[in-house]
């Protein structure tokens, strides 16, 4: 009765999980199809990707705030130090992420970016003192290579270029395993994390978005030419990224930074497969086998990890079987020593 019980639970749980994958992935694939049409010369120009994400954070305060005025969501207490520090990290990670991209070349772009994998491990095992499975390990190898080999092709390295790449990759790492951390500690739902953060980022955003930008490609965003069809894709791109940023919390809360990192790399396979059937993209044979390479590489991760999580489970059942026998022993001689007693006292 209670493996049924156990399985029907998980049931609902595994559902609910390849729904939160499913939103990330078809959400985050989405708003890089329309920003692609927004920001690209070819399409709109807008070019001030920090303040579209100041935008995409003002939406998504709207949206938090609206569902806690309603009460479709509760609002739990948080520390404003640590939302503070929180979004100083987020932010450093945006910003660290633009500068990266406009100062390296698209090869060591990518590569700091798949760096963010075994940097997540080596701080989640300083932090939480996490350990990983041989499997687990040589499953996010395989990975990294085949997510590399897809995507990876010039690399050029400057001083600036590698500072800020270093920067964005701690500052993302170490934001991903906050947001596990802060949804534990102080037991808040993943929107409701969201809902208190967005705000504070949304405004700092889009008070040095606009600086940040003209920094970037030397145009200030109130100098754009707004048009009907701009407006759309902005409005689209917000619309979608509060599914992303909703989605994004979801994933980390339910699984692990790690976990989010290797998966993800589904939504580049997905991007790049996507870019060769809608935008005659050129598709290698390099980019087959990389693609082919990484997909193996997170079915195998997910069997690895449902394996460790097993095992962890078996040992902590063993475990719990032992000290209900110690109890169960330690009552049959309390009972066996009062009845002694008893017997004892009748004789007399």
């Amino acid at each position: 009765m209670d493996g049924a019980k156990q399985e029907d639970e998980k049931k609902p749980s595994a559902v609910s999980d390849v729904g939160a994958w499913a939103m990330n992935i078809v959400s985050s694939v989405g708003i890089i199809i329309a920003n692609k049409q927004l920001m690209s010369p070819a399409g709109y120009a807008f070019s001030f990707a920090t303040t579209l994400t100041g935008l995409h954070f003002t939406v998504t305060a709207i949206v938090g705030f609206v569902s806690n005025a309603t009460g479709y969501s509760t609002s739990k207490h948080v520390p404003l130090w640590e939302l503070l520090w929180f979004s100083i990290v987020a932010n450093t990670s945006i910003t660290g992420m633009n500068l990266s991209l406009m100062l390296n070349s698209v090869g060591f772009y990518q590569i700091s970016k798949l760096s963010m994998i075994p940097v997540v491990c080596v701080m989640e095992w300083i932090l939480h003192n996490k350990h990983y499975s041989k499997e687990v390990k040589l499953t996010v190898l395989v990975v990294v290579v085949g997510v590399g080999i897809c995507t990876v092709t010039d690399v050029k390295v400057n001083g600036k270029g590698f500072l800020c790449a270093f920067i964005a990759v701690i500052s993302t790492s170490f934001q991903q395993i906050s947001i596990g951390s802060l949804q534990k500690k102080y037991s808040i739902g993943s929107f409701e994390l969201l809902s208190k953060t967005a705000p504070i980022q949304a405004l700092s955003l889009l008070l040095l978005g606009p600086i940040i930008d003209y920094y970037l490609n030397g145009k200030f965003v109130l100098n754009f030419k707004f048009s009907s069809a701009s407006i759309f894709f902005i409005l689209l791109s917000c619309a979608l990224a509060v599914f992303c940023n909703i989605s994004q919390y979801l994933c980390i809360g339910r699984f692990s930074a790690v976990s989010f990192q290797v998966l993800g790399h589904m939504k580049t396979v997905c991007v790049l497969t996507l870019g060769w059937l809608l935008f005659d993209s050129q598709m290698t044979l390099k980019n087959i086998m990389g693609i082919v390479l990484a997909v193996v590489g997170m079915v195998v991760y997910s069997w690895a990890v449902e394996v460790e999580k097993q095992a962890k489970f078996k040992i902590a059942l063993t475990k719990t079987s032992l000290t209900e026998e110690e109890i169960l022993l330690m009552k049959e001689g309390m009972d066996k020593s009062s009845k002694d007693v008893e017997l004892g006292e009748t004789n007399a």
